[in-house]
């Protein structure tokens, strides 16, 4: 090989590994740059305790109407029998060769149930409903349970100490301190 031809091939490697190395720096252009606010909508956590519940509040009465607008179509009528997971009913049903699992026969706490709507519902456009919302739906799921009142009205102070009817059913995987 002549020394032209060598110059020209180690030119054309150092061309190949400059653009190749720019275009693995360069962004793909995926998706947009989140702001503080964006970021604040999502970034939260609520405690079995109620650590982390925002200021608000709202009743199964009020959660009602809110259900039958956001709800309804896929958990059905007072939670049940609808194209989605059963909300509603199956108490004594956990122990048995059938369980049915929904709010008031699994889930251990309250609180959990408000994290839930705030996180993931309406399916549609979760995260859209604001606390007073989605404490008044999680008040109804809990009503249509048999655990809380129709007109409780339940906020940040209450919600961690509404009592579960399968609480005790439930292990922590860590002791606590």
């Amino acid at each position: 090989m002549s020394m032209f031809e060598s110059s020209l091939l180690c030119s054309m490697a150092v061309v190949i590994a400059v653009t190749t190395l720019s275009a693995v720096a360069q962004s793909p252009n995926l998706g947009e740059s989140l702001s503080a606010q964006d970021i604040a909508q999502v970034d939260y956590f609520v405690q079995p305790d109620g650590q982390g519940l925002p200021v608000g509040s709202g009743n199964a009465k009020t959660g009602a109407g809110l259900y039958q607008v956001h709800c309804l179509a896929c958990h059905g009528t007072a939670g049940e029998q609808g194209i989605n997971d059963r909300l509603a009913g199956g108490h004594g049903s956990i122990d048995t060769d059938s369980p049915v699992k929904t709010v008031g026969s699994y889930w251990p706490y309250a609180t959990t149930v408000f994290d839930y709507l705030r996180r993931a519902m309406p399916y549609t456009a979760p995260g859209s409903l604001s606390a007073d919302e989605i404490y008044a739906l999680t008040a109804y799921l809990l009503f249509i349970n048999g655990i809380v009142e129709e007109g409780q009205t339940l906020n940040a102070g209450n919600l961690p100490l509404v009592s579960m009817p399968n609480a005790e059913n439930f292990v922590w995987a860590v002791a606590a301190d």
